[in-house]
């Protein structure tokens, strides 16, 4: 893994033709300094068509993820995400490692406030899975909108 964690204002991928990286971890996360630093607010990305493989049968399963941070210092710069988000396609990982992992590790290298991420799997084999996870209590006064992701109905 490649030092990620770069608060340099000029982010490697942005405005630049940028290759799919084969797996997370050769994923280069970039942040940038936060413009409202002091400001307490919350930031989302909701990601409908993420996809990975199951780690028994190589199927592919998707997901419609959900993140929700407060930043602090940095922030996390949108393209570098999407490269790293799609960087899952070919990884193979039960639901709860690639929500939880994605959680983690933007928490642990953007170092913000307080993070949240709501994996809302797709059924395969009839039961949807949703994984959530969170750094801890969010910050008094953080306005939380609820994810917005509509328990699976099936059909009905």
């Amino acid at each position: 893994m490649t030092d990620q964690n770069t608060t340099d204002p000029q982010p490697r991928f942005l405005g630049k033709e940028s290759a799919q990286p084969a797996s997370p971890d050769e994923a280069v996360l970039d942040y940038v300094p936060n413009p409202r630093v002091g400001e307490l607010y919350l930031t989302r990305f909701a990601a409908p068509e993420f996809t990975s493989l199951c780690p028994v049968t190589a199927q592919p399963d998707f997901a419609h993820l959900v993140i929700d941070y407060a930043p602090d210092e940095t922030i996390v710069e949108s393209k570098s995400l999407k490269l790293f988000l799609g960087s899952f396609r070919n990884h193979a990982a039960f639901h709860e490692d690639c929500t939880v992992g994605i959680g983690k590790r933007l928490f642990d290298e953007m170092k913000p406030r307080w993070l949240r991420i709501g994996g809302y799997w797709y059924p395969r084999g009839g039961i949807p899975i949703d994984i959530f996870w969170q750094s801890g209590e969010p910050p008094q006064g953080l306005w939380l909108p609820d994810q917005g992701v509509a328990p699976y109905r099936g059909r009905g």
